[in-house]
């Protein structure tokens, strides 16, 4: 069993477990209510155009559907973990914790990840690897403590979504950011008229039904101030080819060190990355994204060595230099 595993089988996990959907409960009760606000108390009750009430419902529905399609998803997918053949050998882990120095345990962990994609590193140069999880780390993968694993391509822990924003989810995740804010901004905009109205006193609607819309147009207005940032900052992140945790630290290479552009191919290519080729399937909330979550496509460190030091054969004949054995072995995805 797993450390993930033994982690969720606990009594006290079960509790943290339940306690943990609270936040996703609270979101989903606040879009009960306003589909019930908006269809029932403006829709039908206020709104006396048959035509507009028509068009309002149509685009309210279709908008509705993408919007709770992706926070399903976002909240139901499952994070992407670190299957067996990344664990570490329990001879190798002893070896590892026996080490006299740092550079004993560099050589162990190098001999561990020898046949593994990784070009992540530490500070000091190591190969990264988890003492909880008891594995060598995938490029992008972190430790996620509210989890108890390691995710893969962890961008952060979210507790309005009780998961992950990780690899598996991450699509979906920014769609989720993207319609709830056009979703919040359709609701505002579409019963500005009727608020100013109800406001004013001019609709003989009223009762609960006035303070519905009232409420309705405050919500929606407020959720959608909190979510244009947070929307723009991960398409930012997105044309960049970032997780939040690499914007605030930046990955560490084997060749090249720290580089916040490491995994940086070009806006349209890093798009394509979390939602594919298919422009078809781009806005919609199914699967599309590129790759495995354990190895990722980089920039051309020897373009960049070129540049800098005037000739790539300079950095060509360090290379052999450092790493006489492992020359690209690193720099290029296999």
């Amino acid at each position: 069993m797993s450390n993930y595993e033994r982690k969720k089988a606990t009594p006290c996990a079960g509790c943290m477990r339940a306690i943990k959907w609270i936040p996703v409960i609270f979101i989903a009760s606040v879009i009960a209510w306003s589909y019930y606000a908006y269809v029932v108390e403006l829709c039908v009750m206020s709104i006396e155009n048959t035509f507009e009430k028509v068009i309002f419902l149509i685009f309210y529905h279709i908008i509705s559907i993408l919007f709770f399609w992706s926070y399903w998803n976002t909240v139901f997918t499952p994070v992407g973990t670190v299957p067996s053949n990344w664990r570490i050998p329990e001879a190798e882990i002893e070896r590892l914790f026996r080490a006299e120095n740092q550079e004993q345990q560099k050589r162990v962990l190098e001999y561990c990840a020898r046949d593994l994609p990784v070009t992540n590193r530490t500070l000091n140069g190591s190969v990264r690897f988890c003492d909880k999880c008891r594995i060598i780390k995938p490029d992008r993968c972190h430790h996620c403590s509210v989890c108890g694993t390691c995710v893969l391509k962890m961008d952060h822990h979210c507790p309005w979504v009780n998961n992950c924003v990780n690899f598996t989810n991450y699509k979906f995740f920014v769609l989720f950011l993207g319609y709830a804010l056009l979703y919040c901004l359709y609701v505002a905009l579409t019963s500005l008229e009727y608020f100013i109205r109800f406001w004013k006193g001019e609709l003989s609607s009223g009762g609960m039904g006035r303070f519905h819309i009232l409420f309705l147009f405050f919500v929606s207005v407020m959720f959608a101030i909190s979510l244009v940032s947070l929307f723009g900052y991960h398409i930012y992140l997105v044309l960049m080819n970032r997780t939040t945790l690499e914007a605030f630290r930046a990955p560490i290479f084997r060749v090249g060190g720290a580089d916040k552009n490491g995994f940086n191919l070009g806006k349209f290519a890093n798009f394509q990355e979390v939602f594919g080729d298919n422009w078809k399937l781009w806005f919609i909330p199914v699967y599309s994204s590129f790759g495995d979550g354990f190895s990722y496509p980089m920039r051309n460190f020897e373009e960049d060595a070129e540049s800098l030091l005037g000739h790539s054969d300079t950095r060509i004949e360090m290379e052999e230099d450092v790493f006489p054995e492992t020359r690209f072995h690193d720099s290029i995805i296999p």
